[in-house]
């Protein structure tokens, strides 16, 4: 008999979403920042780089967390989500939310390596180009400037339909969904 425990897999996705949430926020405002403070321009980006190299693998680690606890969620709740008005939606827009934060973060990790290679290149901060960084360098961390603040935006979206699908499964707000649902006019 299956269990009808989800507390691992609850765990893994809320954890996971933490992190993602979490080390993306604290990048933009923190690592990126302090970067502008070291005081031989040529190091800063070498200092960014190196703090979101070692930030990585523990990011990679929580969004495979997050999808492994959401894919085993989702599938634990199948039947709410036929058979419960609004869940559906919720889920789209949870999915759609999270892909845009999962393409957002490969792409920003696409630029961050690009940084890398850049070497010792003079700029004012991680994300903040110097009237002497190369254009390309310069183009890359204009892009990073933008997407530091929208993948924070994106998971902290996702945690927002989170807290609305645990709204979602309130005894009372599953009765009134299955009601909802066997009415007619309401598919």
């Amino acid at each position: 008999m299956p269990s009808k425990d989800n507390t691992i897999a609850r765990t893994l996705h809320d954890v996971g979403l933490a992190a993602w949430f979490g080390g993306s926020l604290m990048g933009a405002t923190g690592l990126n920042g302090a970067a502008a403070v070291v005081e031989d321009p040529a190091q800063r980006l070498r200092v960014a780089n190196s703090g979101w190299a070692r930030w990585t693998p523990l990011n990679l680690a929580g969004i495979a967390a997050h999808l492994a606890g959401g894919a085993t969620l989702l599938g634990a709740n199948r039947g709410r989500l036929a058979g419960q008005e609004g869940v559906a939606a919720a889920s789209t827009v949870k999915t759609a939310l999270t892909l845009a934060a999962l393409g957002t973060t490969a792409y920003a990790r696409l630029l961050g390596k690009r940084l890398e290679r850049a070497g010792d290149t003079p700029v004012e901060g991680g994300t903040t180009p110097a009237a002497r960084t190369p254009e390309e360098v310069a183009r890359s961390q204009r892009q990073l400037a933008a997407l530091q603040w929208v993948i924070p935006a994106l998971t902290g979206a996702v945690l927002v339909v989170n807290a609305r699908m645990g709204e979602q499964q309130r005894p009372a707000q599953v009765a009134l969904g299955m009601v909802r649902r066997l009415l007619p006019g309401r598919h």
